[in-house]
C-alpha cells in the first residue's frame, strides 16, 4: 500500500523527528564546551567555612571503623551514608551488586625461632586460609617462581617450609642520604621485574606467563609448603594488604614486616636458616553474597536524564580504620553533595554521588554499577573520582583525553586560588573512573598532594589522626565546583573509545591443579 502525505504533514512530522533528536544526548567538541563558573564562589565559601567534612570522617573512622568488602561493618557504612545523604536533602538509595565471598580476619601470632627467638610483625593477607588455629612450623626459604623452569629448581626445597618468592623490596631510608640516579633506577627496575616482568613479550608468552603465575600458589600447596611469605615494602614496620574472593588462596600467606623480611634474606644469604612458627585463624565463605553501593542524587533543572557523577570508594582494608583509603575520598564526596544542595544552586544536569564497594578487591562495586547502567552510558557526562588520600588536590589527569585539555582547564579556573590548577596528562590506575572508560564515557581521578599516603595505603597507620583538615576542605570545594560546572556545560563532552569491559570472574587456575587428591 502507498502512502501519501501533505506538504503540512511532512513538516510537522520533520518538526517532531528534530524535537526528538534535541532531546537525546549529543556530544559537543570540546572547543564548543564553554564554562559557566557562576556559583563557584558561593560552593567554596560553604565547602571552607561551613565544612561537616571533619564530623563525618570522625564517626566513619572511629564508630564505623574498617569496611572491608563483606563485612557487617561496610553494610552499616552503606546505610549510614545513605542516612546522611537524605539529612541534606538528597534523595539516596543502595544498589545491590553480587559479591563473591565473605573473609574475616582471625587471630595470628609469627615467631622466629631459630637461630634466635624473636616476634614477627605479620598479617594474613585477605582471602587467605589460616593454619586452623595449629601453630606450623619450618625453616624459611626464599625460591625464584618467577618462571616454570625456575620453580622446578626450587620444587623439593618447599616441602614443611615458608616461603620467600620475590627477593626484599627497595625500600628507601628517608633520614639517609638522598636517592642517586642509580637508586632510583634499580627501584624502577624492580618495579618492572616484579610487576610487568614480560611486558614486552608478545600476547602468547604473556598470556602463559600470567597463567604460571596464577597457578604459584597451587604449586606451593601441591609441593607441601606451609605457606608463601611477602615482604610488606614499607618502612617503620608498617604492613600492606590485599586480596580478593576472585583469586582465594589454597594456603596460607602472610605479608610480614620489611625489617623482618630482610632479616630473613640476610640469614639466608649468610648461609644461616631462619624457622618460623605460625598460628592463624581466618574464616571464609566462598557462597556469593549482596553487596550494596550508596547513590544519591541533585536532580537537574533542565537535564535530569543527563548525569555527573562523583563517586569514591566506601570499602576499606582492615589493618587501620580505613581513613585515607578511602574514608577521605568517601566524605569529600558526601561533602561535595552537601554543598552544592546547601548552596541553594540548582545544577541544569543530574548530579549523581556513587559511593562503591569492593574497590579494594578489584573494583568490583563499580565494574558492575557501569555494567548495570551501561544503557545510560552516553547520558554520563563525565566521572570524577577522588581516591589518593587526605591531600589537597592539584588539579585533574587527564587520562589521555589531551583534547580536554582546554575544558579542565576552564573548569578548575575558579580554584585555582586554592592550588588546584594543574591540568596534566596523567594516567591514573586502580581505582573507580576505569570502569566507566570502556563505556565512552569520560573518567578521572583528581590529582592530590601525597601527605604521606604510601605509608598509611593499606597499612595499621590508616587512621583519623592522619587526616589534614585544611586539605580535605580544599578537596571538597574543588570537587563540588567542578561536579557544578560538569553538569551546567551546554552541551556533553565528547565521548572517549569503547572497548570490551572487563568480566568480573575469578582469576583462572589451571584445571590439573584443581583435581582434588593429586601431590
Amino acid at each position: 500500500m502507498r502512502l501519501r502525505f501533505s506538504t503540512a504533514a511532512a513538516l510537522a512530522a520533520l518538526a517532531a523527528l528534530a524535537a526528538l533528536v534535541a532531546l537525546c544526548p549529543r556530544p559537543a567538541s570540546a572547543q564548543d564546551l564553554n564554562v559557566d563558573t557562576a556559583g563557584a564562589g558561593v560552593l567554596i565559601d560553604q565547602a571552607l567555612n561551613h565544612s561537616e567534612l571533619l564530623e563525618n570522617l570522625w564517626h566513619l573512622s572511629d564508630v564505623i571503623g574498617p569496611r572491608l568488602t563483606g563485612s557487617p561493618a561496610a553494610r552499616r557504612a552503606n546505610d549510614w551514608t545513605a542516612e546522611r545523604f537524605r539529612a541534606y536533602g538528597l534523595d539516596a538509595r543502595l544498589e545491590v551488586w553480587q559479591f563473591g565471598g565473605t573473609w574475616t580476619r582471625g587471630p595470628i601470632r609469627a615467631r622466629m625461632t631459630a637461630p634466635r627467638t624473636h616476634d614477627v610483625t605479620v598479617a594474613s593477607w585477605a582471602w587467605a586460609p589460616g593454619t586452623g588455629g595449629a601453630t606450623l612450623t619450618g625453616p624459611v626459604v626464599r625460591i625464584d617462581a618467577s618462571t616454570p623452569d625456575s620453580f622446578a629448581v626450587y620444587r623439593r626445597r618447599v616441602r614443611r617450609a615458608w616461603v620467600m618468592t620475590r627477593p626484599p623490596s627497595p625500600v628507601w631510608n628517608g633520614d639517609g642520604p638522598a636517592m642517586s640516579a642509580a637508586d632510583s633506577q634499580r627501584q624502577r627496575d624492580f618495579v618492572r621485574s616484579v610487576f610487568t616482568p614480560f611486558r614486552d613479550a608478545d600476547s602468547s608468552l604473556r598470556a602463559r606467563m600470567q597463567q604460571f603465575s596464577n597457578d604459584v600458589p597451587h604449586l606451593l600447596q601441591r609441593a607441601g609448603a606451609l605457606g608463601i611469605v611477602v615482604d610488606a615494602g614499607k618502612e617503620h614496620a608498617l604492613l600492606n594488604m590485599s586480596g580478593s574472593p576472585n583469586r582465594i588462596l589454597p594456603l596460607p600467606q602472610i605479608v610480614a614486616a620489611h625489617e623482618d623480611y630482610v632479616m630473613f634474606d640476610r640469614l639466608l644469604q649468610a648461609g644461616t636458616t631462619p624457622r618460623l612458627a605460625v598460628s592463624i585463624t581466618n574464616t571464609l565463605t566462598r557462597d556469593s553474597v549482596p553487596q550494596w553501593n550508596t547513590v544519591a542524587e541533585i536532580r537537574g533543572t533542565e537535564r535530569p536524564g543527563e548525569v555527573v557523577i562523583v563517586g569514591a570508594h566506601l570499602d576499606s582494608w582492615d589493618l587501620g580504620t580505613g581513613t585515607t583509603d578511602n574514608g577521605t575520598g568517601a566524605m569529600c564526596t558526601l561533602e561535595a553533595a552537601r554543598v552544592i544542595a546547601q548552596s541553594g544552586l540548582k545544577p541544569k544536569r543530574t548530579i549523581r554521588f556513587v559511593l562503591f564497594t569492593g574497590e579494594e578487591q578489584g573494583l568490583i562495586g563499580s565494574r558492575k554499577y557501569a555494567e548495570a547502567h551501561a544503557d545510560e552510558a552516553d547520558s554520563i557526562q563525565a566521572v570524577i573520582v577522588l581516591d589518593n588520600g587526605t591531600g589537597a588536590i592539584t588539579g585533574q589527569a587527564l587520562q589521555g583525553r589531551t583534547d580536554l585539555e582546554g575544558l579542565w582547564r576552564a573548569v578548575l579556573a575558579p580554584v585555582a586560588s586554592l592550588g588546584a590548577d594543574s591540568v596534566v596528562n596523567r594516567t591514573k590506575t586502580g581505582t573507580d573512573h576505569l570502569s566507566f572508560l570502556p563505556y565512552g564515557v569520560p573518567g578521572f581521578n583528581f590529582n592530590q598532594l601525597e601527605r604521606g599516603y604510601n605509608h598509611t595505603h593499606h597499612s595499621q597507620s590508616d587512621t583519623y589522626d592522619m587526616a589534614i583538615a585544611a586539605d580535605l576542605m580544599q578537596a571538597s570545594a574543588v570537587m563540588a565546583v567542578s561536579a557544578y560546572e560538569l553538569a551546567n556545560l551546554p552541551g556533553m563532552i565528547p565521548r572517549g573509545p569503547q572497548t570490551a569491559p572487563t568480566l568480573v570472574q575469578a582469576v583462572k587456575v589451571s584445571d590439573s591443579l584443581l583435581v582434588k587428591g593429586k601431590r
